[in-house]
């Protein structure tokens, strides 16, 4: 078996990096988390948002596995942009359930880098906090949902909402009446936001797919599995800017990194950065073949949680003060590590979520 990328990952991933990595050095002391539209738009530009979506829609023909090599090099630079929800999650969805309207009207202002949207879901183990009635020839979203991912300055919404055939997906804009968006604080400073619906009103139009149909878990699948791939590359980063500040940093005039109790740390951390890369693919593989991964996607999803906990509490440590420092940019890959630990439920919901899934396996 052939674990290597394919010529075109690679090709994606030297793209992102370069052009992530040249946002971001440009403005290293940047406030945390929040949003570049400057940034976004050149993603647009060269042709990063829409590479990896089906050739069907005006993409590139690529899918899942190389939205992760995207998401890993927007991770590995910290970069103020929504590519796992917009692009990943709603974006690839819209994609394949879409009518030509939905793909007119919702995708492609996204992929040329004119707005962001997001996905309303509950965590991992939650019962989501929007339902969704029939009224006439249409239905009315009732409800809320805290700490949605990119929320604040997203222009449209995925939703999951529970309706009496099973849970279904509504397209929603930002500015429907009855929608209230409150900005959160996170972690990251980032632009989490309380989305509450007061009997917004929904066309049949604004449905993706059918209520019961999976659509919602099958979107739930791929923002996780892109929220672990971004983790992998925030933790990658934040292991090799520790490894190389243990090579340099001297006390008792040797590097630090000699020292038995540092380097049995960076060891642990490599092991759980590799966890979080084999699991990682492993889930985004069986996605991408049309195979069963809801274990995968929860053991993905662990690893990116609990190793992303260790490794980011390891580089902080090892740094020292400078660790906890808001003009160094380890700072900026701690609060993304640990906001991508509970997004869509942290390792304990993802423990429980694999419990169900072994119990209900036939003995």
């Amino acid at each position: 078996m052939d674990f290597s990328l394919s010529e075109a990952q690679h090709d994606l991933a030297a793209l992102a990096r370069r052009i992530a990595g040249d946002a971001v050095e440009r403005d290293p002391a940047r406030e945390l988390g929040g949003f570049d539209p400057g940034l976004w738009r050149t993603m647009a530009e060269a042709g990063l948002l829409d590479a990896a979506l089906p050739a069907s829609v005006g993409g590139g023909g690529f899918g899942l596995l190389e939205r992760c090599t995207v998401a890993i090099e927007v991770g590995r630079a910290a970069a103020p942009v929504p590519y796992p929800t917009s692009i990943a999650g709603v974006a690839a969805t819209i994609a394949d359930l879409g009518s030509g309207q939905h793909v007119e009207r919702w995708l492609l202002p996204m992929v040329r880098g004119r707005r962001t949207m997001t996905a309303v879901l509950a965590d991992e183990g939650s019962v989501t906090g929007l339902t969704a009635a029939r009224s006439g020839s249409g239905w009315r979203l009732s409800g809320g949902q805290t700490a949605v991912l990119d929320g604040a300055y997203a222009g449209g919404y995925l939703c999951e909402a529970s309706t009496p055939d099973g849970d279904a997906l509504f397209l929603v804009e930002e500015d429907s009446t009855g929608v209230t968006v409150s900005e959160q604080q996170a972690v990251d400073g980032a632009g989490a936001a309380l989305v509450e619906f007061d009997e917004v009103v929904a066309s049949d139009d604004a449905l993706l797919g059918s209520p019961g149909d999976g659509s919602a878990g099958l979107l739930r699948q791929r923002l996780t599995v892109a929220l672990c791939a971004h983790q992998f590359g925030v933790l990658e980063r934040a292991l090799e800017m520790t490894a190389e500040y243990a090579n340099k940093r001297e006390q008792f005039d040797s590097p630090i990194g000699s020292f038995q109790a540092v380097r049995q740390r960076l060891a642990d951390a490599y092991l759980d950065v590799e966890a979080v890369r084999l699991t990682l693919w492993q889930a985004a593989w069986r996605l991408s073949a049309g195979l069963s991964a809801g274990a995968e996607v929860a053991t993905a999803k662990f690893w990116a949680a609990q190793a992303g906990h260790r490794v980011a509490h390891t580089a902080v440590h090892v740094h020292g003060g400078v660790g906890i420092d808001l003009d160094y940019p380890l700072h900026r890959y701690f609060v993304a590590a640990k906001r991508n630990e509970f997004a869509l439920g942290g390792a304990t919901a993802q423990l429980r979520a694999l419990g169900t899934l072994l119990a209900e396996e036939p003995a």
